[in-house]
């Protein structure tokens, strides 16, 4: 069975976008399929670099959240990904609690994962306590502690918060930096990282090494808990989203250049 991913923390600016981002290529390049969802409808930084496996959501409407629950129904291998804007949490918390959502997730036999992307702030380290004191059973949490953001986490390594996370079994994962300007080029040029990577027009040989680089050490952090049981695309499901960009919203079974 798949896994349902919200990433988030809160908090705005941290990298969450970037984080979602980064799980929907270690899917692609894992041949696994997944569908996305954006909840930031003013950026919308997802559904950008990887509009044809995303649909927009808005958190407010309990009917565009409960398509979550369709696709997760519908599709049962496949991985969903929410990018949650900073500022959600409220109405994602009302819609969880009053529909069961993680009821239904372990009905339909759905490991349910909670992403909390933090920077050094002590800001970033009370909504972690936060979200702590209100785990919910059977879910995993695993917190983002992003080096592109921020440079030194020994407060918070040496807090009762990261210690309790310990004791609680929280998966931790130390997003490395990458180069600003490289980021810079990646993101102006709207290229997926598979791209940044590979596209020889766009990026140097320099360029490419270090974005491969990058995602190798990226995955290597992901792939303890993430690679045991991920399904492998056995053909093209037709797309979960009714306003799908394309023909098909997730499209795995053939390479696409964009991507993979």
């Amino acid at each position: 069975m798949g896994s349902i991913h919200f990433i988030g923390g809160e908090k705005g600016g941290v990298g969450k976008s970037l984080t979602t981002r980064l799980l929907a290529q270690y899917f692609i390049d894992r041949g696994v399929s997944f569908a996305g969802f954006d909840s930031d409808q003013s950026h919308g930084t997802f559904s950008r670099f990887y509009a044809e496996f995303t649909a927009l959501l808005d958190v407010e409407k309990f009917d565009s959240l409960d398509a979550i629950l369709e696709t997760a129904e519908t599709y049962p291998e496949t991985q969903i990904l929410v990018d949650l804007a900073a500022q959600t949490g409220k109405h994602l918390n009302q819609w969880i609690e009053e529909s069961d959502v993680f009821g239904i997730f372990a009905e339909l036999n759905r490991t349910a994962y909670l992403w909390h992307v933090m920077d050094d702030g002590a800001d970033s380290m009370f909504l972690l306590e936060k979200l702590l004191a209100q785990q919910p059973a059977g879910v995993q949490i695993v917190v983002v502690q992003n080096l592109g953001r921020s440079e030194d986490f020994s407060h918070f390594e040496q807090s009762a918060t990261y210690r309790k996370a310990q004791e609680q079994g929280v998966r931790f994962v130390t997003l490395k930096k990458l180069q600003p300007n490289l980021m810079q080029k990646v993101d102006f040029s709207n290229l997926s990282f598979w791209a940044a990577a590979n596209n020889r027009d766009l990026m140097s040989i320099a360029e490419r090494k270090r974005v491969a680089v990058w995602l190798d050490n990226t995955y290597a952090q992901f792939d303890p808990f993430l690679s045991q049981g991920l399904p492998r695309l056995a053909a093209t499901p037709a797309a979960p989203f009714e306003e799908a960009p394309g023909a098909n919203l997730i499209q795995f079974a053939q390479t696409h250049e964009n991507y993979a």
